[in-house]
């Protein structure tokens, strides 16, 4: 089985080639030849999951399955959520997201937060769709140097680590995007 990934993000392409069965072969956007950025114009991490798969089954053809995932605060009612890549600007810069999410944040008692992730799979003209979730909390500062975007920041529960500390192993077992990934695999095999 063939299926790309509508991801151009290098770091989620990586951490999915990790959890994907060696039967399925994983193409990433820059091996189908596809250099557009892919529309994410929806109000939800489930909308854009599923623009991004419809995108790529109606230009290019293929089955594929594409993600969005979104940092959850409570305190801020749920931002950045949907624009978590975008929080900071346009130029999706994950140290000034995180500085503006701190600043945001320097007050507040409440830092628990969830990373959520949304995987929307276009396979054999049906959509399908997987989530998963990741609580935990926003610790005050900076910790550790694995991982992107908002991990440096992020304490899943039960841990005295940030997914920026921890490895790349162990962020697939319990995060967000691994157990997304996991119900996806599970229903791949059951095909």
């Amino acid at each position: 089985m063939q299926l790309v990934f509508a991801t151009n993000n290098l770091n989620k392409l990586k951490e999915v080639q990790g959890l994907i069965p060696q039967h399925i072969t994983l193409l990433s956007l820059k091996d189908i030849g596809c250099f557009e950025d892919i529309p994410e114009t929806q109000q939800t991490i489930k909308g854009n999951a599923i623009q991004k798969a419809n995108y790529i089954k109606e230009h290019y053809g293929y089955d594929c399955f594409a993600d969005d995932t979104g940092l959850e605060v409570d305190a801020l009612n749920g931002a950045p959520g949907v624009y978590s890549a975008r929080y900071a600007g346009e130029q999706r810069d994950a140290n000034a997201n995180m500085n503006k999410l701190l600043n945001e944040l320097e007050s507040q008692p409440n830092r628990t937060a969830q990373f959520k992730t949304v995987i929307a799979l276009q396979l054999n003209g049906k959509l399908h769709t997987f989530t998963g979730i990741c609580e935990g909390e926003i610790i005050t500062s900076k910790k550790g140097n694995k991982g992107f975007g908002y991990d440096p920041i992020f304490q899943p529960n039960d841990y005295s680590e940030t997914f920026a500390e921890i490895s790349l192993e162990e962020k697939n077992r319990i995060g967000h995007r691994g157990k997304a990934v996991q119900l996806l695999v599970q229903f791949l095999n059951s095909k």
